[in-house]
């Protein structure tokens, strides 16, 4: 087996639990639905899953551990992915009810490219991504076994699958109040302002930390 059994349940039982806690994705996640619909809920998904591909891909080849010897740059990372999730936010309010930030027909609110690409966006500068694959994947890994590599491969797509399994759901189940309450005008203007509100959250949350 390429990777060791009991680290790997381990991993799955760790990994599991992490994801179903709210956290910065799931909440990015479920607003982008809210506000386009369960398409736009799976597609930000999507984004923010491509995104962990291209994390894990620099941990296995080495080179995330060049923030942890640059902490300026992990630093001028974390603020510009804060002043994006502050923009969404602002963008959000300043839109609401209106359907004029990308919105595809029927939805109302946010595209489903849209919603792809601030996932992937949003996740990418994320430096708390960049810590998970430095600190959190190599616990699982077993150097004796040898192909390191691989044995990053394996860990990273569970990761992903997971990711979309439990942010993908909720997303989707997002999406499909947020249609409901779209069809009302007035409870459309209360979603976008609280959307927007809670990635201006995420933004300020993710600035202030150290």
């Amino acid at each position: 087996m390429p990777v060791d059994p009991h680290l790997f349940a381990l991993f799955l039982a760790t990994t599991f639990v992490a994801m179903i806690s709210p956290g910065p994705d799931m909440l990015f996640v479920l607003g982008c639905g809210m506000r386009g619909g369960p398409r736009a809920g799976l597609l930000a998904t999507a984004g923010v899953a491509s995104s962990e591909i291209v994390h894990i891909t620099l941990a296995a080849a080495g080179l995330s551990a060049f923030f942890a010897a640059a902490p300026t740059a992990f630093t001028a990372l974390r603020l510009a992915g804060a002043g994006y999730l502050v923009h969404l936010g602002v963008q959000a309010i300043r839109h609401r009810g209106t359907g004029a930030t990308g919105a595809e027909p029927g939805t109302g609110g946010l595209s489903g490219r849209r919603a792809f690409f601030r996932g992937l966006l949003t996740n990418l500068v994320n430096p708390k991504m960049v810590t998970f694959t430095i600190a959190f994947l190599p616990q699982f890994v077993d150097p004796r076994l040898g192909r390191v590599w691989l044995q990053f491969v394996i860990l990273g797509a569970v990761f992903v699958g997971l990711e979309f399994l439990v942010d993908g759901t909720v997303g989707v189940l997002a999406g499909r109040i947020g249609n409901w309450l779209g069809r009302r005008r007035a409870a459309r203007r209360r979603l976008d302002v609280a959307t927007g509100g809670v990635f201006i959250g995420l933004g300020v949350r993710l600035a202030a930390e150290r």
